[in-house]
C-alpha cells in the first residue's frame, strides 16, 4: 500500500464521515424557523451505529499502536473506553425515548410477541451487546465499572 502524496488525500473514508457528521451536526442547529426537532429512537439507532463503528475502529488503532508506541497505545485505549460510555449512554437514552409505534399500527405488523417495540429495538441491543462483549474482553471491570451491555428494557 502507497502512502498518499498529500496528507490531505489520506483516509477519504474518515474524511467523508466527518464531513457527514459536520453536516448533520449543522442541520440540527436552531435557526429562525424554529428549534430542530428533538432526538427520536432512529436517529440514536444511526449514531449508536456510527460510534460502534469507530469503537471498532479505534480498538484496531490501539493494537497494532501499542506495541511500537505502548504510551500512545494506552491513550487510544482510554479513549476507546470513553467512547465505549459514549455508545453506551445513547443506548440507553434510546430506551428512554417514547416508541415509535402509533395507535394506528397493528400488532400483525410489528409483531410484539416477537419484538416488542419493533426491528430498531433489536438491532441496536445486538450491536449493543456485541460490542460490550468485545470491550469487556479488553478493559477492566474498574474502567467500566458503571457501564453494562444489560439492555434497559
Amino acid at each position: 500500500m502507497t502512502s498518499p502524496a498529500h496528507p490531505a488525500d489520506a483516509h477519504p473514508y474518515l474524511r467523508a464521515a466527518n464531513a457527514g457528521v459536520r453536516h448533520h451536526t449543522r442541520a440540527l442547529a436552531p435557526s429562525d424557523t424554529g428549534p430542530p426537532p428533538a432526538a427520536d429512537r432512529l436517529h440514536l439507532d444511526v449514531l449508536h451505529a456510527h460510534l460502534t463503528t469507530v469503537l471498532r475502529l479505534l480498538d484496531r488503532l490501539a493494537e497494532t499502536t501499542r506495541p511500537p508506541h505502548p504510551a500512545a497505545g494506552r491513550h487510544l485505549a482510554t479513549a476507546h473506553t470513553h467512547l465505549w460510555q459514549a455508545a453506551s449512554e445513547v443506548h440507553a437514552a434510546f430506551h428512554l425515548l417514547p416508541s415509535s409505534l402509533t395507535a394506528g399500527t397493528t400488532a400483525s405488523t410489528c409483531r410484539p410477541e416477537r419484538l416488542p417495540e419493533g426491528p430498531p429495538v433489536l438491532t441496536i441491543c445486538q450491536r449493543h451487546l456485541a460490542a460490550g462483549h468485545v470491550v469487556r474482553r479488553k478493559t477492566t471491570p474498574t474502567d467500566l465499572r458503571a457501564h453494562t451491555t444489560a439492555c434497559a428494557r
